[in-house]
């Protein structure tokens, strides 16, 4: 198995700011508190291929209700590697959970956008039975699977990211994922 990626927190400074946008009923000192427990995503057994992300906060999530969570990690990874996300199997299974992006598509630039590559996720529980999910703090939610990538032999990108969503689309003017 080849190791081509480290998992890293944000800084608290970025991670107080993402909080403060999606969970403003946190205090700064509650935020400090949530960002030291933070867990960097680990495979539960040697045959898992994905990383399991932890909640950093505890959340209810009723059917047909979405929640954007600042995971205060981000990923560094060789060039040809890129992160992709998916809600864990048994949430997706139990709850119809789903990222609201289908995938998310972590590339190995993001790393070093201004906003620290910071991995934010926005999920919906799309329940048809109407049942509620609830994830504890610290509790797996989220996989991420790494995987190598190729380019086509005409490829001529020299584009530079600096955001998340969209930003590779618009000379990277956004600063959150």
């Amino acid at each position: 198995m080849r190791r081509i990626a480290k998992f890293h927190k944000v800084s608290l400074e970025q991670f107080l700011e993402a909080m403060k946008d999606n969970f403003p009923g946190y205090s700064e000192s509650d935020i400090r508190e949530i960002y030291e427990s933070i867990q960097l995503p680990r495979r539960a057994t040697r045959g898992s291929a994905g990383y399991d992300f932890f909640a950093p906060v505890s959340f209810a999530l009723p059917a047909g209700a979405s929640v954007k969570i600042p995971t205060g990690i981000r990923a560094e990874m060789e060039p040809d590697w890129v992160l992709k996300l998916y809600p864990r199997s048994g949430l997706g299974f139990k709850y119809r959970l789903q990222l609201n992006n289908t995938v998310g598509i972590i590339d190995s630039d993001y790393f070093y956008s201004d906003n620290e590559g910071h991995i934010m996720t926005k999920l919906t529980n799309d329940s048809k039975e109407g049942k509620t999910l609830e994830v504890a703090a610290g509790t797996g939610f989220m996989q991420g699977i790494f995987l190598e990538y190729g380019i086509t032999v005409d490829d001529a990108a020299d584009g530079v990211r600096n955001g998340g969503f969209g930003s590779t689309s618009r000379g990277g003017s956004e600063g959150t994922s």
